[in-house]
């Protein structure tokens, strides 16, 4: 599922849904504690990994297991979806350091995980011949540990010290250790940063920056680093000098370097919220110089270019750029009080865009119109910047283009998918035509399938698209099983895609699949986010129980037989569809969610999501609490079967959340069942045998509750 929004910064911080805070405990006043826990009799099960907190888990797991996991036809499913999860013919995804090709698989022999490498000519082959660099279950039976893979960075040019970093059962907070290419070991006496949350970036072979827990007061209220400092090789982490402080109520705080050849410079983000953040230039002198732009502006630079998001209009020197625009600027001259701004990209009514990819003569515009994707280049010259459309470009599907290797060739990896439509991955160089590499096998019998769009218009006038996955011959009698499937925050865009899972899982059944575009995601830009932000965070409740009742109305579905699923923020949305529109549907299933909103900035990483959902300590609260399930259950009303879920390990959204939603309902006598994993992170699982099991208990529990046609 979907983790929230990666702020797109130069700096790419990756705090997908705001991370989770280091500490394991809610961070706030004794006193509002103690009268927390005098008003929700439900809050011991916040601690997470007490032996009482963790004997009621496991007593409701085997709950969940007995009821679903015994009924027939649940190990074919989880079979299936195992097979799925461990195939050989899944496309695996490279990315390029130096002349080598990098991946990370897992399989049925490797289920933790494998980092290996090969060449452009060996993975163009059906069978490439891979060399493996890490094996990950290797290592951890050496070890004795469960590290799950969180990434490798390589220095520039020779990419042979490396900063490999692990996680323990998929927690983000994680460990970095250096690696050497040449002799596969970790390095002695190397660079190593503790486990916690945080990163580390190389500058040189003897210098990185670290942002990590330095200790008392180092990290966030959000539970992120905000110190940022200078580490030099053989000295102690202890000794590392102080590039940049940031507020403890900051988000976050990291400095890093820019490796392009010709254009080394060093910079450093504070992240003050989710939607606004400074960066700054990190002069030779260790001085720094602020990027002078509104803190909402989205920024990022590469070589002589400043790139510029709106995420709001914006007026500079009497010219007003629209919310959700590409800006260029140079980026020397704008540091020297220079103005001078191009439009690459400018929003309609129905369009918005998706991405920028630059490669190292062009930049590759991903536009959406209406939820469908279109690519265009543009190329710098001459003081103009010309447009054409990419050649080779698929006319349907959901295409994703990301740079090869951006500093040294024009070359693109481009992606095309669709519901019905497995993956293909192709090589292109910017206006020729593409060469296809991969494709993804049909895991499931689509032939029966259509896809369509349709838009509804929501209760304050919003006209609101969602897609629909159906057999061809259906009868609209209202009697087909059906899922819907939605998110609606932090300006992520749901987008048509192939999922084996949902495929064998649901529609090779005979279920239909529907996915609600609605207000909070990022499918028309800034402006469809912001219109659900904070107190108006029920519009996007009011779409998706639009998209519900436009299902019932023409006769797709009917209440008895529409159940709907999400996950995260999704979670969130579930909750409220459960607690304020009930009657819409026959099945709820609410994954890793927030439900507790009036204690979510307490918990974990909740005070980095404050800027979407408000401060439930203030007068916010007048708000929030209509669109917290947990304070919004009534005892006294019906809801439907209800399952819901999460891990232990899931350090970025609390799994109190889950935990004491189902714990007031059991007391109510509702129709709920539970499951923790107790590893995953925030996700299923961190092996092929969890996730399936995941998916499998999710959809046993669906068919169960909803019934096959």
């Amino acid at each position: 599922m979907n983790g929230l929004r990666t702020a797109r910064l130069g700096l790419a911080v990756a705090l997908a849904f705001g991370g989770m805070a280091h500490a394991e405990t809610a961070m706030q006043d004794g006193s509002k504690q103690a009268d927390a826990k005098q008003d929700d009799p439900n809050q011991w099960l916040e601690d997470i990994h007490g032996d009482k907190q963790m004997a009621w888990v496991k007593e409701h797991n085997a709950r969940t297991e007995a009821e679903l996991g015994g009924k027939p036809g649940f190990a074919k499913l989880q079979s299936d979806i195992r097979a799925i999860l461990d195939s050989d013919a899944k496309i695996p995804g490279v990315y390029k350091q130096g002349e080598w090709y990098y991946n990370f698989w897992q399989d049925k022999q490797h289920v933790r995980g494998i980092w290996r490498r090969t060449t452009l000519t060996e993975y163009r082959k059906a069978q490439p011949k891979w060399e493996t660099i890490i094996d990950l279950d290797a290592l951890n039976k050496a070890e004795g540990s469960n590290w799950v893979w969180h990434g490798a960075s390589c220095l520039r040019p020779a990419y042979t010290k490396c900063l490999v970093s692990l996680s323990p059962g998929g927690s983000d907070a994680d460990t970095t250790r250096e690696f050497d290419m040449a002799t596969r070991q970790f390095v002695k006496d190397g660079f190593v940063k503790p486990l916690a949350k945080g990163e580390i970036d190389w500058i040189d072979a003897d210098h990185v920056f670290v942002q990590t827990d330095f200790g008392a007061g180092s990290m966030t209220t959000s539970g992120y680093p905000r110190v940022a400092k200078l580490w030099t090789r053989g000295t102690p982490m202890s000794d590392a000098k102080v590039v940049y402080e940031g507020k403890p109520v900051d988000m976050s705080i990291s400095a890093g370097h820019d490796d392009t050849p010709g254009y080394e410079r060093d910079f450093v983000n504070r992240v003050i919220d989710f939607y606004n953040n400074e960066t700054f230039l990190r002069k030779t002198d260790g001085t720094l110089a602020k990027i002078d732009v509104p803190d909402s502006m989205q920024r990022y630079v590469v070589r002589d270019w400043l790139v510029l998001e709106p995420r709001t209009d914006w007026t500079l020197e009497g010219k007003t750029y629209k919310a959700g625009s590409m800006l260029v600027a140079n980026f020397n001259d704008w540091m020297a009080g220079k103005r001078a701004l191009t439009e690459l990209f400018v929003p309609t009514a129905t369009t918005s865009l998706a991405g920028a990819t630059w490669t190292k003569n062009h930049v590759v515009l991903n536009v959406l119109d209406d939820v469908k994707n279109h690519l265009q280049v543009l190329t710098p010259g001459n003081g103009e910047w010309r447009k054409s459309e990419f050649v080779g470009a698929p006319a349907i599907g959901t295409i994703g283009v990301s740079a090869v290797d951006a500093v040294d060739s024009d070359a693109v990896w481009m992606t095309a998918s669709g519901y019905l439509t497995p993956t293909t991955l192709s090589i292109a160089e910017v206006g020729k035509k593409p060469e296809a590499l991969k494709a993804m096998p049909a895991f499931f019998d689509a032939s029966k399938d259509v896809v369509e769009q349709h838009f509804v218009i929501s209760k304050d006038g919003t006209r609101v698209p969602y897609f629909i996955v159906h057999r061809k011959d259906i009868k609209l009698d209202g009697n087909n099983p059906t899922l819907l499937y939605g998110y609606g925050g932090f300006e992520v865009s749901m987008m048509p895609g192939y999922s084996a899972i949902i495929g064998k899982a649901w529609l090779e059944p005979g279920g239909v699949y529907v996915v609600a575009n609605i207000r909070g995601g990022g499918e028309y830009g800034p402006r469809w986010h912001e219109a659900a932000l904070k107190q108006n965070r029920h519009k996007a409740y009011e779409d998706f129980a639009a998209v519900a009742q436009d299902l019932i109305n023409r006769k797709i579905t009917s209440p008895k037989r529409l159940g709907t699923m999400g996950g995260s923020n999704g979670g969130l949305l579930m909750g409220n569809m459960l607690t304020q529109y009930p009657q819409l549907f026959g099945a709820i299933v609410i994954q890793v969610p927030l439900l507790d909103m009036k204690r979510y900035s307490h918990l974990l990483a909740g005070a980095s999501w404050m800027a979407e959902y408000g401060d439930p300590d203030t007068a916010d609260w007048d708000y929030i609490k209509t669109f917290s399930p947990y304070q919004l259950f009534d005892p006294a009303k019906q809801y439907p079967p209800t399952f819901i879920w999460t891990t232990t390990r899931d350090d970025r959204v609390h799994p109190g959340h889950a935990r004491k939603m189902m714990a007031k309902m059991e007391a109510a006598g509702k129709d709920v069942r539970y499951f923790e994993n107790i590893e995953g992170g925030h996700g299923a699982g961190s092996t092929s045998e969890q996730t399936a099991k995941t998916w499998a208990l999710n959809y046993g529990f669906l068919w169960d509750a909803l019934g096959k046609k």
